[in-house]
């Protein structure tokens, strides 16, 4: 048996329109905190991060009308974004997912939030799911 390449779930990412009043509704519903808060202007977002356990929810919200993130709030609304899986390595999964036929968004893995370094796997190859490899 060969050892996975997904270490552990780093995130679950929700996209929304109003980052603060989906930051509310965590804090005031299930008492979750933000530990972690970034706009990321490469990818049009601005994220708040609510830890639980050892992963976090990732809320999303678009800082331009071009980003992917405005795109699908126009188009699917909001709701759950892409999962974002924790790997050791994040260009040996990223070349795995070429390897066996998947499509990437992400020719090569590049700066994620957090200091992280990150790459994305097309949802046409992935059963429908947008994930983000994240290494830390």
């Amino acid at each position: 048996m060969t050892q996975s390449l997904l270490t552990e779930i780093d995130h679950v990412a929700i996209a929304v329109r109003d980052l603060e009043a989906a930051i509310a509704y965590y804090r005031d519903t299930f008492g979750a905190e933000v530990v972690h808060r970034e706009r990321v202007d490469s990818d049009g977002v601005e994220e708040a991060l609510l830890e639980v356990a050892d992963s976090y929810v990732q809320l999303l919200t678009p800082t331009t009308d071009t980003s992917p993130v405005a795109k699908y709030l126009e188009t699917k609304g909001e709701g759950l974004h892409h999962v974002g899986y924790r790997v050791a390595d994040c260009a040996a999964a990223l070349q795995s997912v070429k390897d066996h036929g998947g499509r990437t968004i992400d020719d090569a893995p590049r700066p994620g939030s957090r200091g992280t370094t990150v790459a994305f796997v097309h949802p046409k190859g992935a059963f429908g799911t947008l994930i983000e490899l994240v290494q830390e």
